[in-house]
């Protein structure tokens, strides 16, 4: 069994930045895909990045302003969010890919 906890969301100004936490539970972290998704309020689940012990995906609109990373050493992944618009207001999930493993989320608000 993977648990999955999300941390750092919060109220931010636009132009701001925060970093999300997924620290995860699991001996084989270091060999984990795992991703970010968001939900904005009334809108589906979107893809927002994934990193695997390999490579390292965002989604295109993302590009430039979000970065994925990990610490193996922590058994956790990074979220680094610059420059936020209130679009990116959403509750941020993280995601073991190929399983049914999801956080909780934290919400992020980018408000002024």
């Amino acid at each position: 069994q993977v648990q999955l906890m999300e941390s750092g969301g919060g109220l931010v100004q636009p132009g701001g930045s925060l970093r999300l936490s997924c620290a995860a539970s699991g001996r084989t972290f270091s060999s984990y895909h795992i991703g970010w998704f968001r939900q904005a309020p009334g809108k589906e689940r979107e893809f927002v990045a994934d990193i695997s012990w390999s490579n390292i995906n965002y989604a295109d609109s993302l590009k430039g302003r979000f970065t994925i990373s990990r610490d193996s050493a922590k058994n956790t992944v990074y979220l680094q969010m610059n420059n936020l618009r209130p679009e990116d207001t959403a509750v941020y999930y993280c995601h073991l890919l190929g399983s049914s493993y999801w956080g909780k989320g934290t919400l992020v608000t980018v408000s002024s």
